[in-house]
């Protein structure tokens, strides 16, 4: 048997498969392609989460073959190892989402064939965040600052090819923190390949396919398609071009040539057609290297004055910014992910996004390929400057030229690439002496690898005209053309005045923040924050604004008035981790609410406003999604997105009315709907509503005031007085089940949970835990899209949020979920908390001078002014574990400046379903400020009491309550 294996090994040398690895060495096949997949069997391990440092120094040799790491934890990459950990708010971040940051090691033992003698052997690793140094069997091979672009480790005189000897790999990874605005993630988060040929070979990145031309040439049937192509070696160059169905429509050779492919079928963003060209290098008659090139057949063009156009054909940019990470999988590149997330955004109507601020991932890049989606690629958040203490700045000097080329190379045969921008918000582009020679160096690096696409900058310094000879104006006459960030309308007329031949689009739009399922102030333009525990949100009526940003619909107008405005991009497509406005600070929130869609990547509002307005298909979607959680005849003010000219609105069988659009045109002459009022929404405009060039002004939802009362509500859209589509809300009743719904990826499949009454309807409020259980696979992170929530994305337990969460298993994983128990209430809670630190808890803490109050302060944002408008009512409450006696309640009210006595009181009590009034109720005032005010009536047994309270003076700027001390009587 000795020898009979013996023999199987000798021949398996001779065929050129690698050795089955030794004491956890694992495998890697050279008869493979080119490119090999080097992702799995690493072995981790965290050195120290809160720092940099090894204290004990038990990493100190873990680069060296000989070090033991039998004990480290073993895994494949992409791998975020921050992601796995649980946020904390001591010793991190909040703009990095309170997640600790660190030092990792990771390390890979594999063997390689005699047969590899000779050749070259490199790795390459799409991206490690960040400042990665890479050792191969024991010495340094490579180091690599930037955590977004990809970069190649060349081993060939490092590596052992005797088909024995393990090598070992071992990446040590640095990652301080604070170094990003958002969470970027830990570790060796996108893919790992090994790559393997002869000395003659297509040099890394070395194929450059253009179509020069093509506007003429496809006029004429055929299209030009030039080849350019880099072999280390002497070599000779054939290439094929290969249509989607694989058939060969070219043939060419050369290192520099141009073929000819006739009727092409040119890529666009409703058919995103690719061709594959196929590059062969020969020695004599021997092909020593093949390599293939995904592209597509388009020309676009960005006109000063005629704005975006492909292939000849006028269209938006109706397009999002994406930051790198994936919902609950952090910043770990997944295909299935990546697809799911990118869909989403199509089925918005999103033709474009900004890779905002870093180069993408590989995967990334070819979907948006293959699912139609242009692309702004993007290279720094920041230049020499930091931003962030830890932030890219440290390596900008030395590293910034040969990062901003390898972000062109890796993606300049992508056909969904129109825009390379060489930063975002950069400080140092406002200085001439520093800012101006930087942006000319990177403008020449990009030029010197692709002049095929525009060269851009999305910056916030362009809000006024720039002075002649500024570094803002310097910079723009170098560039090709400018992305906007948070500009006004007359701004953005002016520098189209200024700069007649730069074209502008908007590379950050609205900023508007929601949270999916939340609503407050409708009548309200500039709402405020929240600040009650477990209710800090943003309301999804569309106007809870930051300083800096508008309303989406402002920014919708905005856009689609300006014909030279090539388009916009959406702050932002999703909500991503970090960065938690507008509560920042604020533990547990530790994600933003920018996205149209939450981190999960369920829909909120936002995303049909926008759908409204970006795609043709008949639509309609109502707002409020939450139909149950009204008190019987409070007047709820529904809205009615839609594409449709009119819309009725029905409670149960009973039509409350048909709303329609007007029909208007722009002055360059696009139709349009939008209704006909004053809209009260830019203060820059003597009207104080946004007026478009055609000096119209109005909305773009339907809206209807309805007193509520439990049953189903349906909006139906016409068109030429057929029904095209409708929405329905429903009441719901208690939880009682959990359904599931699954989308199927590859390898992951998406599991929605929904919390769901006896009826099978949607429970819009419901918290309830969820518990997930998978057989034949593993739960690999869940998320419900709540803002607030500190929960840990990897565990398969987790709150529903406004009724709903998502699992994510891997595929062909069977899965059940088991409904919990709602969320328990706090000591005390209420419907509104003006400030952070006026929140319920502080009636209870005995101490008068603080106390729980309804009053704010919004300021003002670029188009709003600063509101201070008190709410109708507002209510809190006192709970306890176990229900109790009591007859009566205590309250001590501040008065003074905004704040007063309540109109009227009412008292409910909790009776194990809902709150109900107590009997018997009675009011006996105070007549001093802080003095106390004694409420009293019949005897209740209960575990929690609700104060409602009516304003004096709603919608003023006094009618606020303050109590500095409540407490229930016996």
């Amino acid at each position: 048997m000795r020898r009979v294996r013996l023999i199987s090994l000798l021949m398996m040398l001779i065929l050129g498969v690698v050795l089955a690895p030794v004491q956890g060495a694992t495998a890697a096949p050279p008869a493979a392609p080119r490119s090999q997949d080097f992702t799995q069997d690493w072995k981790f391990a965290l050195v120290n989460p809160a720092g940099i440092s090894d204290p004990t120094g038990a990493y100190a040799n873990a680069e060296q073959p000989s070090y033991d790491d039998s004990s480290w934890r073993r895994l494949s990459v992409p791998h975020d190892w921050s992601i796995e950990r649980d946020p904390t708010p001591t010793g991190t971040n909040p703009g990095e989402g309170y997640y600790q940051a660190g030092l990792g090691w990771y390390r890979k033992t594999f063997t390689l064939p005699a047969s590899l003698t000779g050749k070259r052997i490199s790795l390459e690793f799409d991206g490690v965040y960040m400042d990665s140094s890479v050792y191969v069997n024991g010495k340094l091979a490579a180091q690599h600052p930037n955590g977004y672009t990809g970069f190649n480790v060349d081993i060939t005189d490092l590596a052992h090819t005797d088909g024995r000897t393990p090598n070992v790999v071992a990446v040590k990874v640095v990652h301080q923190s604070p170094s990003s605005r958002w969470y970027a993630g830990s570790g060796i988060y996108r893919k790992v390949h090994l790559v393997v040929t002869e000395p003659v070979h297509v040099a890394r990145h070395g194929v450059f396919v253009t179509t020069p031309d093509l506007a003429d040439t496809y006029r004429k049937g055929y299209a030009k398609v030039h080849v350019t192509t880099d072999v280390v070696g002497d070599g000779t160059v054939t290439t094929k071009v290969r249509d989607a169905s694989g058939d060969v429509v070219a043939t060419g050779q050369g290192a520099d040539t141009d073929v000819r492919v006739d009727d092409p079928v040119l890529w666009t963003t409703t058919r995103p057609y690719l061709y594959t060209l196929e590059t062969s290098v020969m020695v004599g008659d021997r092909v020593v290297d093949r390599v293939k090139t995904d592209f597509g057949i388009r020309w676009f063009d960005l006109d000063p004055d005629e704005g975006f156009t492909l292939n000849g054909r006028s269209m938006k940019l109706q397009g999002v910014n994406l930051h790198s990470t994936l919902g609950p999988l952090g910043a770990a590149i997944h295909e299935d992910a990546i697809h799911q997330q990118l869909s989403t955004m199509k089925s918005m109507g999103v033709n474009a996004v900004r890779t905002s601020h870093n180069p993408p991932a590989p995967e990334f890049v070819e979907a948006c390929d293959r699912l139609g989606l242009l692309l702004m690629v993007e290279a720094f958040d920041t230049w020499r400057k930091p931003k962030k203490t830890y932030d890219y700045g440290r390596f900008f000097d030395q590293h910034s030229d040969a990062d901003i080329k390898e972000m062109v190379h890796a993606a300049k045969n992508s056909p969904a690439v129109i825009m390379w921008s060489i930063g975002n918000e950069i400080p140092d582009a406002t200085s001439v002496s520093t800012g101006v020679p930087i942006a000319r160096r990177l403008i020449d690096d990009i030029k010197s690898i692709d002049t095929t696409r525009p060269v851009v900058l999305g910056s916030h310094h362009y809000t006024k005209v720039p002075a002649d000879g500024s570094a803002q104006d310097q910079i723009l006459r170098m560039l090709d053309g400018l992305g906007l960030n948070y500009n006004s309308a007359g701004s953005i007329d002016g520098l189209h005045a200024k700069y007649p031949d730069k074209f502008f689009v908007e590379s950050e739009s609205s900023s508007e923040t929601s949270s999916r399922g939340f609503y407050q102030d409708p009548q309200q333009l500039n709402a405020s924050q929240n600040y009650t525990p477990g209710k800090r949100g943003g309301s999804s009526y569309d106007n809870n604004i930051v300083s800096w940003g508008s309303s989406g619909e402002h920014a919708l107008k905005k856009d689609r008035d300006r014909k030279y405005l090539a388009g916009q991009f959406l702050w932002s497509g999703q909500d991503y981790i970090g960065e938690p406005t507008p509560y920042h600070g604020i533990y547990p929130v530790r994600s933003s609410y920018f996205g149209a869609v939450d981190t999960a990547g369920f829909e909120k509002d936002q995303y049909y406003l926008f759908q409204s307005q970006w795609t043709t298909k008949p639509m309609v979607h109502l707002v409020p999604m939450n139909w149950t959680d009204h008190r019987p005849g409070e007047p709820v003010q529904v809205w009615a997105y839609s594409n449709a000219e009119k819309v009725e609105l029905f409670l149960g069988s009973k039509s409350l009315g048909v709303r329609s659009f007007d029909r208007k045109t722009t002055t360059y002459g696009k139709p349009y709907l939008e209704t006909t009022e004053p809209t009260d929404d830019d203060k820059s405009f003597p009207s104080g509503s946004y007026t478009s060039p055609n000096g119209s002004t109005g909305h773009l939802r339907l809206t209807w005031t309805v007193p509520f009362a439990p049953g189903k509500l349906t909006a139906v859209a016409y068109k030429d007085g057929e029904p095209v589509a409708r929405d329905t809300v429903r009441t719901a009743g208690a939880p009682a089940g959990v359904k599931l719904r699954v989308e199927k990826g590859k390898s992951l499949s998406f599991v929605t949970a929904e919390v769901v009454d006896s009826t099978g309807v949607l429970v819009p409020s419901a918290d309830n835990q969820i518990t997930f259980r998978a057989t034949g696979g593993r739960v690999v992170g869940t998320d419900n899209g709540r803002e607030e929530d500190a929960e840990n994305f990897t565990s398969p337990v987790r709150r529903a949020y406004n009724g709903k969460v998502l699992a994510v298993v891997t595929a062909g994983t069977k899965v059940t979920a088991t409904l919990g128990p709602a969320s328990e209430r706090p000591p005390a809670d209420a419907s509104f908390s003006g400030t952070n630190t006026t929140l319920p808890s502080a009636m209870l803490d005995g101490d008068p001078s603080t106390g729980w109050s309804n009053y704010y302060a919004k300021g003002a944002t670029m188009h709003l002014k600063a509101a201070s408008l008190s709410h109708a009512s507002d209510w809190v409450s006192l709970n306890r574990p176990t229900a109790q006696k009591s007859t009566g309640l205590v309250a001590h009210f501040t008065t003074g400046d905004a704040l007063t006595l309540p109109k009227s009181i009412e008292v409910s009590y909790w009776n194990g379903r809902e709150y109900v009034p107590v009997t018997g109720l009675a009011v006996d005032w105070a007549t001093e400020s802080n003095a106390a005010t004694t409420i009293t009536f019949d005897e209740v047994t209960t575990s929690s009491l609700r104060l409602d309270m009516t304003s004096p003076s709603p919608g003023t700027s006094t009618g606020f309550f303050k109590i500095a001390e409540l407490r229930s009587a016996p």
